[in-house]
């Protein structure tokens, strides 16, 4: 059980099915971006409005009974744009989690004109969102799959509509390299020279950040979400310089929002890497900080975890989703 208050400061409620036996990726990835490309990515590009409310359901059912009171989530469902944020806060809010939601935007697919449906959606969701336990803000994938053209976009509709950014920063070194093949210092450096270091924004991992620049996050207000279960399991190394931030918070990347798992990861990591403990312990309750500046203050309460009957409909409709969304995943290129 988690301690009282946990709040999971960056997931991925799409990825709530993966429990439920996701093929393995063949061939068998070699690196991270090959990890993205023959799981998470065919995952995503997989998903229909009735496997992403049951991958929602099974995740915040789950994270409730664990003890977690807040999510923070970043999606992505390429063939299901349009609404897709109103599956996840639905879901949500009729469970009684507290979330901040976005849609992770991306020229991936289908270049700009992709990108800029994320872009929509994220703005007509924030617009439009009524719900009192979720609130919105704009998405971007990571750097490395968007043009600078994109990233101004993003930057200036979170600006336009009061909100903040949240993205995947350098995560992997292959995010740094991008940036430098783009003729920049760095990724903080493209990100600054692109207009998108807002402050209260969300910048999940920050692995590959240099003291310096964790420095320039935290003086711009920016938030780092360090994810150690699954930097440890995606073997890109250890974010060794957060401790330049006073603003890091915890995340699972989309493993189950067991914050008492993360949290015995994250110490295990920070003393094998020499870490101060007392300041790695401060990132504990940076969650609970980070949700109350997104709530504007204070944070709604979480509803009571859901009861047994409850939870076993949700894993029987959710085991019947995963057998199908497996199919269809499993069929595509």
């Amino acid at each position: 059980m988690n301690s009282p208050g946990s709040i999971n400061a960056h997931t991925h409620l799409y990825s709530g099915l993966a429990p439920l036996g996701i093929p393995a990726p063949l061939p068998p990835p070699t690196c991270f971006v090959e990890i993205l490309e023959r799981l998470w990515w065919r995952l995503d590009r997989a998903l229909d409005a009735a496997s992403l409310r049951a991958s929602a359901e099974l995740y915040v059912a789950d994270a409730l009974r664990l003890g977690t009171v807040g999510l923070i989530d970043h999606h992505e469902s390429p063939p299901l744009i349009d609404g897709s944020l109103d599956i996840l806060a639905d879901v949500c809010q009729g469970l009684g989690m507290p979330a901040v939601l976005c849609y992770g935007v991306t020229e991936r697919n289908g270049g700009p004109e992709e990108a800029r449906r994320g872009l929509r959606e994220c703005e007509r969701f924030i617009r439009d969102n009524r719900r009192p336990l979720i609130r919105g803000v704009v998405g971007i994938h990571a750097a490395f799959t968007v043009s600078d053209e994109i990233l101004g976009e993003a930057a200036e509709l979170a600006r336009t509509l009061g909100s903040v950014l949240h993205i995947h920063v350098a995560e992997d070194l292959a995010d740094v390299e991008d940036a430098r093949r783009r003729g920049y210092d760095g990724l903080i450096d493209r990100l600054d020279r692109c207009d998108a270091m807002i402050p209260g924004s969300i910048f999940a991992h920050g692995v590959h950040l240099s003291a310096d620049e964790v420095h320039a996050v935290d003086s711009a207000g920016i938030w780092l979400v360090q994810n150690p279960r699954s930097n440890a399991g995606n073997k890109v190394g250890y974010p060794q310089h957060l401790g330049q931030s006073g603003r890091v918070a915890l995340g699972t990347d989309g493993y189950p929002a067991d914050m008492a798992e993360e949290e015995a990861e994250l110490l295990r990591a920070a003393r094998e890497h020499g870490e101060p403990m007392a300041r790695v312990e401060q990132r504990l309750a940076g969650g609970q900080r980070l949700l109350a500046e997104l709530f504007d203050g204070e944070v709604p309460l979480a509803g009571a975890p859901p009861s047994d009957e409850t939870c076993a409909a949700i894993r029987e409709r959710a085991t019947a989703e995963a057998a199908r969304l497996w199919r269809r995943m499993e069929a595509l290129k």
